[in-house]
């Protein structure tokens, strides 16, 4: 396995999908959706943050795939 990047980038991704894994936690486990119930008056700001959980998702399979930073998702070598 390759190092993972260390990108800013990279890093706002990671802390980003930890966010929303522990909202989707809180939506299975007590029915509460933390974003809402904290940016739900400015319903912009919520439609924005899980816009930018889901851009972060797109970058962490593409940055994972690339570096095989995972053992299910590296790319094949060929010979």
């Amino acid at each position: 396995m390759k190092n993972c990047d260390k990108s800013v980038l990279h890093q706002v991704a990671f802390w980003l999908l930890i966010i929303g894994g522990f909202n989707w936690g809180f939506v299975g486990l007590f029915n509460l959706d933390l974003v809402k119930a904290i940016f739900g008056s400015v319903p912009w700001l919520s439609g924005l943050i899980y816009l930018f959980v889901g851009i972060a998702a797109i970058d962490m399979l593409v940055v994972h795939y690339k570096l095989g930073c995972c053992k299910f998702c590296a790319p094949s070598s060929k010979k």
